[in-house]
């Protein structure tokens, strides 16, 4: 694949707090945040893009919505899925490539999902830089129940929890009115080893992106911690970055 460099200074990063939270401006802000499933990575995520005004890009969401679409990369992709395989890493790359090249994009970016290995963030060094890694520590009991909890909208992909986040109507999406149901994966027979995978494949990254001064962890360890305490810790973070 041939290699990509965006790679632009960064020129002018600076926060400032209201009232009811802290809005940061940025010329250019690019955020990877790494987490456990069930660590709310998308829960933050979907609040940091309404504060900072750039994307939420998950790769689970592009792969989905190439499947949903039938394209032809959506094709390849399940062949890979029906095979209980991997599906590569040059797909989901030239994804993201794309995606990055849309103009929403060009301020910035929080990205969820990817990467995953040590390769796969070499290979996002080439795409674009990046200016913070958010490290979400959660103990599993915690992640335990609160992904036994979770519900996810069947039109919107929107995320709630019976404990934390409860919909205004039981089982009914508050955004498109969509049905509620709770992912196979997470049933709690399913968390535990979904937790000894993410926690053996990305400790090596983990360690990747501390060596470069990148990493700022962020600890939750209150199941009824609500999200907006820890999107402030994150925008903490991120003040700190000018």
């Amino acid at each position: 694949m041939p290699k990509y460099f965006y790679r632009k200074m960064l020129t002018e990063k600076y926060a400032y707090d209201t009232l009811t939270k802290i809005h940061v401006l940025v010329a250019k802000l690019r955020i990877v945040i790494l987490g456990p499933p069930g660590s709310g990575k998308g829960t933050y995520a979907s609040r940091l893009t309404n504060i900072l005004g750039i994307p939420h890009i998950s790769t689970g969401d592009m792969v989905r919505e190439e499947i949903r679409a039938q394209t032809e990369i959506g094709r390849k992709i399940r062949e890979y899925s029906d095979r209980g395989e991997l599906v590569p890493d040059e797909i989901i790359i030239g994804l993201l490539i794309e995606r990055l090249k849309k103009p929403d994009a060009q301020k910035g970016f929080i990205l969820d999902g990817f990467p995953r290995t040590i390769g796969q963030a070499e290979a996002l060094e080439e795409i674009t830089s990046i200016d913070v890694v958010i490290n979400l520590n959660v103990p599993d009991e915690i992640i335990i129940q609160r992904l036994s909890n979770r519900l996810t909208c069947r039109r919107c992909g929107a995320i709630y929890n019976r404990l934390t986040l409860k919909p205004k109507v039981d089982e009914i999406c508050d955004i498109c009115g969509g049905e509620l149901y709770q992912r196979e994966d997470d049933k709690p027979e399913v968390i535990s080893e979904r937790l000894k995978v993410y926690r053996r494949s990305t400790e090596p990254l983990i360690d990747y992106y501390r060596k470069r001064g990148l990493l700022k962890d962020v600890y939750c360890n209150d199941l009824m911690t609500p999200p907006d305490v820890i999107v402030n810790e994150i925008l903490k973070i991120i003040r700190g970055q000018k």
